[in-house]
């Protein structure tokens, strides 16, 4: 728990309170989450038809690694997403708060 509290805080301190930082992170983690979702869709239902035609073969000739690789690309897209939106929110507000 104290490892999470540190990153965000980290986080808090070096890329938001630095507008330049914190728009260049924004556009990174913008093309991670573009580029991990890119044919995610695709590659999962390719992946289950190859399970579900050839059921334990696949599994056994990599089928179920290449589901799990799958599963974490979604799962590191969905990190970049949401680094992405602290970031948005982050420069959206300090255009907006003085107004």
């Amino acid at each position: 728990m104290k490892t999470t509290a540190s990153i965000k805080a980290w986080f808090q301190r070096v890329i938001l309170r630095r507008h330049w930082l914190c728009f260049l992170v924004m556009g990174m983690s913008f093309f991670a989450f573009g580029l991990g979702t890119l044919n995610l869709v695709y590659v999962f239902k390719a992946n289950a038809d190859l399970l579900v035609t050839h059921g334990w073969t696949a599994l056994m000739d990599g089928g179920f690694v290449q589901l799990l690789e799958i599963l974490l690309t979604g799962y590191a897209s969905l990190g970049a997403y949401i680094v992405f939106k602290a970031c948005e929110y982050r420069l959206a507000h300090g255009l907006t708060d003085s107004l």
